[in-house]
């Protein structure tokens, strides 16, 4: 895809390419040619997880608890978020690739980054598995997380020429990371189920007396 002219059913290709073949996707992924595209795609990714999450809320299902007003908002901080996102995730990646010795050049960390912000939309998608169970929930986001960390490894690797065996460290220290926030979030999450629960019972007992 041109900057002049960015090509729709090229981004659609490149999204799938991106989640169905990483390796050969990253390995031939232009690092060059301005930073509109990432931009684009970027806006692109945050709109389609926007509108996803909007639809949630109106159903109440993992995107709001309120209802369309919330719904709207969060429509708008998700397009908003994702243009934040690009360029703190650009950040990142080009600490990370500095580590493993790899490019720290900021475009080509951009792009990395607005590659793999096709799992945005994927989130949103099975955000309303929430609305039934918050602990299924946590769970699938773990999975798709993980996925996301799959597709990041390639980037550095491919794209950014990290060294393989210092990133695969780093990433198995984001696994780590990522578990340690699951299991803390589900035990907290118990907790407050619990309180929430000898509440109801608590007050249920002072309407009886």
């Amino acid at each position: 895809m041109s900057e002049s002219s960015f090509d729709i059913n090229a981004f659609i290709k490149e999204s799938k390419d991106v989640l169905v073949t990483p390796k050969s996707y990253f390995a031939t992924m232009k690092t060059t040619g301005g930073l509109g595209e990432p931009i684009i795609k970027a806006l692109i990714y945050g709109v389609v997880a926007g509108i996803i999450s909007f639809l949630w809320s109106l159903l109440h299902l993992g995107g709001g608890m309120f209802g369309g007003g919330v719904g709207v908002m969060i429509l708008i901080w998700t397009i908003i978020w994702s243009v934040i996102g690009l360029f703190l995730g650009a950040v990142v990646v080009l600490v990370i690739s500095a580590i493993c010795k790899g490019s720290t050049d900021f475009e080509a960390c951009a792009r990395v980054t607005a590659s793999f912000m096709v799992i945005m939309p994927i989130t949103a998608l099975l955000g309303f598995i929430s609305g039934f169970s918050p602990i299924a929930g946590s769970i699938i986001g773990l999975a798709v997380n993980l996925y996301g960390l799959y597709l990041l490894y390639h980037g550095l690797v491919e794209a950014l020429k990290a060294n393989p065996a210092t990133t695969k460290i780093v990433m198995y220290v984001f696994i780590a990371l990522l578990v340690i926030f699951l299991l803390v979030g589900i035990g907290a999450r118990k907790r407050v189920g619990r309180m929430d629960t000898d509440l109801k019972e608590m007050m249920e007992n002072m309407q009886k007396n």
